[in-house]
């Protein structure tokens, strides 16, 4: 009698329960990152609401796309394997940069453009380097894009640059509130909703805030319940040495 060969942990397909669960918990821990990367650049670089909205709404549909593109695989591209790609951190304070010194959006765009070539040309390279990155290089240079964006974090908890009431008390607590809920979560809530941590914080800062009188969803209502991303929006990506 033939007998089945055991499936590698890997390769294995769990039930529909549990592979929506898993995918919904993908998203969700994707969900938060993903959003911050284009409030953090569209707020630094004082875009309007519609506009960091279409963002917002670009950055989602790129970060589906190469969702596609991981899964599923296309010739040389994509691990095959069942992740949710979204965005980087250690761009942010890169394109902060290349955004407020004259170059706006375009020259993020024609930066981004030129260092995923080069990403795509040196990958087989680097590839052999990763031995020369332990986990100890790996770690200060995530450290170090956390405490490169603390000053954004300090403006947002204050209240928002050009605020009436800045650094209120007020606006610190709920703050501090907000982080202590997401550390809270991080370290004490089961592993489901740990990943999560940064969206629950999110959720239960808003329900918090909207009593308090903090949130304002005039833009909300004004907003259209669809947004389509066209191509060059903010203009045609512009190549600059610097950036």
């Amino acid at each position: 009698m033939a007998t089945t060969a055991p499936v590698h942990p890997v390769d294995e397909v769990p039930p529909v329960r549990q592979l929506a669960a898993f995918g919904l918990q993908h998203v969700l821990a994707m969900y938060a990152g993903a959003v911050a990367v284009p409030l953090i650049v569209g707020g630094a670089m004082k875009l309007s609401p519609a506009d960091l909205a279409y963002l917002i709404t670009a950055d989602l549909l790129v970060c589906g796309i190469a969702t596609l593109i991981q899964c599923v695989g296309f010739w040389r591209f994509g691990v095959r394997l069942p992740i949710m790609q979204g965005c980087t951190f250690a761009a942010v304070s890169p394109m902060v940069l290349i955004g407020t010194t004259g170059g706006g959006l375009p020259a993020i765009y024609g930066s981004v453009i030129v260092a995923g070539l080069a990403i795509v040309l040196l990958a087989p390279v680097f590839g052999r380097l990763l031995r020369f990155f332990p986990p100890l290089v790996t770690g200060t240079v995530i450290l170090i894009i956390g405490v490169s964006l603390l000053p954004v974090a300090g403006n947002w908890a204050a209240g928002g640059v050009g605020a009436k009431d800045f650094g209120e008390p007020k606006n610190l607590a709920l703050a501090a509130f907000v982080l202590a809920v997401v550390l809270g979560v991080q370290r004490f809530a089961p592993a489901f909703l740990s990943r999560i941590a940064v969206l629950i914080g999110i959720a239960v800062g808003l329900a918090v805030a909207v009593p308090f009188g903090f949130t304002d969803f005039g833009g909300v209502g004004d907003a259209d319940w669809v947004g389509i991303s066209t191509p060059f929006h903010f203009g045609a990506p512009s190549f600059h040495a610097s950036a």
